[in-house]
């Protein structure tokens, strides 16, 4: 390194801390001997760091400081000497509370340190007459300890105080709110092989800092020299406001959907068993029913808006197939239960909501965004609640080879997945059924999509007629993970500011 060059690169303030850190290493002491603000020795210590000339060390140390009354006495004496001060001759206790103005925690206080130190002595009257001795004239003369150590620097690092001082420090310690002890972090500097070499090197006191439009102008610039500026050197961070990651990236999904020509549905968070699951032919007491672990609702415990013609044609094709030419579950449909209050467990629910609504077009294609909620074991790739994207498209002759193309761009273009594969799977309302997996590179294989074609049980009595539906739901908190490089699923809600500064932008 070129140590010329770098002293031509100190900015005003970390010249003046230079000039200091061959005999003072403390942030306080270099603070309160070049004059400058915390701020600005802080700063300068950066920047020496940044260059290499020193090295900064934080360690958790204990400190002394004055507190409340410890500040007032320094200003106006402690009350031990203004005591003295008043009894030039044998005086009464009151006379000298009156002269002195001390409250009665003050009187006893000097009483106590002045008889102690034998400073006085007390004889009882009708009342309290205090005497000054020799001892106390004195201390008079020549001071306090107490005094002394007020006026020290502070705060002052417990562990630095000599024996004297711990026992000054220990008696004033004892006293109301004249010293204080807290726990801090001290920061000190240590020169490294660098900065003894720039300490040899003849610092510019004069060099100039900015180019102003009257230094042009008149030219004084001239024969002097100018700062020089290492646009390369390390800078602290700035963390400017940003849209949270996963967020962002929920919003960036929605309008992928809208672009390719997908309509947005929307449904309630709270469902009932029928939308949930009887409307998708899962059977009331099927363990298929099982795999969703939903948690119910205590209170209204019941739905009451169901469509009384769509309640009739699902509890038809339960029991015996609705004219699709299956038979059906053949079980009696529990018209009751299927009315019981659910949190939405998968975001097929809307799905079926929408097939059944007049506002249906075919042939259309929908999607939806949806948080949904099952019990599970919180860990790296599972939560409780998370978030989902799905939806169906409609049309006379889609077939699963759609369906698959459409589950390839998914994970290409929202998760960016370069090793996609899609496998045989089972879902109780879809035949035949596929799940997208896509290989992560902390994980391995990880199931991104469930999907398939919704049978024609499920379609006809909420359409009225039979009509080809390709679904699929997708994990979205999974593929976020693909997407913004994440290798536990709770850092997509995490509060944390060192995560959320460093999540990756898209």
């Amino acid at each position: 390194m070129d140590i010329k060059k770098l002293a031509e690169s100190l900015n005003p303030f970390e010249r003046k801390v230079l000039k200091v850190l061959d005999n003072f290493s403390s942030f306080n002491d270099i603070m309160k001997v070049t004059g400058l603000k915390d701020v600005e020795v802080m700063r300068a210590l950066q920047w020496l760091q940044n260059k290499n000339v020193v090295k900064l060390k934080e360690e958790q140390k204990e400190l002394v400081y004055l507190d409340e009354n410890g500040q007032k006495y320094l200003k106006y004496g402690l009350p031990e000497r203004r005591f003295l001060e008043v009894i030039e001759k044998p005086a009464r206790i009151s006379d000298v509370a009156k002269k002195t103005g001390l409250s009665n925690d003050e009187i006893t206080i000097s009483l106590g340190a002045l008889k102690s130190k034998a400073a006085i002595d007390i004889t009882k009257e009708k009342e309290l007459i205090i005497s000054i001795t020799e001892q106390g004239k004195n201390i008079l003369k020549r001071g306090l300890l107490e005094e002394q150590f007020l006026k020290e620097h502070f705060p002052k690092e417990a562990a630095s105080l000599n024996e004297e001082e711990k026992f000054v420090f220990e008696s004033l310690r004892k006293r109301k709110k004249i010293i204080k002890v807290e726990r801090a972090k001290v920061i000190s500097a240590e020169i490294t092989e660098i900065g003894k070499k720039l300490f040899k090197e003849k610092i510019e006191e004069d060099l100039i800092e900015r180019v102003t439009p009257s230094l042009i102008k008149t030219g004084s610039w001239k024969g002097k020299k100018f700062r020089r500026f290492d646009v390369k050197i390390n800078v602290p961070p700035i963390f400017a406001g940003r849209k949270q990651h996963y967020r962002k990236f929920l919003e960036e999904v929605r309008q992928k959907f809208v672009a390719l020509g997908f309509k947005e549905m929307d449904g309630p968070i709270i469902e009932s068993d029928f939308w949930d699951m009887d409307a998708l032919f899962m059977p009331q007491f099927h363990s298929a029913r099982d795999i969703h672990q939903g948690y119910y609702i205590k209170e209204p415990k019941y739905s009451k808006d169901i469509p009384e013609n769509v309640l009739k044609n699902v509890k038809a094709a339960h029991e015996n197939g609705f004219d699709t030419g299956s038979k059906g579950w053949r079980y009696d449909f529990d018209v009751k239960r299927t009315q019981r209050h659910i949190l939405r467990t998968h975001d097929t629910s809307i799905s079926a909501r929408t097939l059944a609504s007049k506002e249906l077009k075919i042939p259309g294609k929908y999607f939806q965004i949806s948080r949904c909620f099952r019990y599970d074991v919180v860990d790296a790739t599972h939560l409780p609640d998370f978030n989902q994207v799905g939806g169906f498209v409609i049309e006379e002759g889609i077939h699963f080879g759609h369906l698959k193309a459409l589950l390839r761009m998914f994970a290409e273009e929202f998760a960016d997945a370069e090793e996609v594969r899609i496998k045989p799977s089972y879902f109780p309302f879809t035949e035949p059924s596929a799940e997208l997996q896509a290989k992560h590179p902390e994980f391995g294989w990880i199931e991104l999509a469930g999907s398939g074609i919704f049978r024609p049980e499920l379609v006809k009595p909420l359409v009225g007629r039979e009509v080809p539906v390709i679904a699929w739901g997708v994990g979205l908190d999974r593929l976020a993970m693909f997407k913004l490089g994440i290798k536990d699923i709770r850092q997509l809600f995490s509060h944390d500011l060192k995560v959320l500064r460093n999540a990756r932008a898209i």
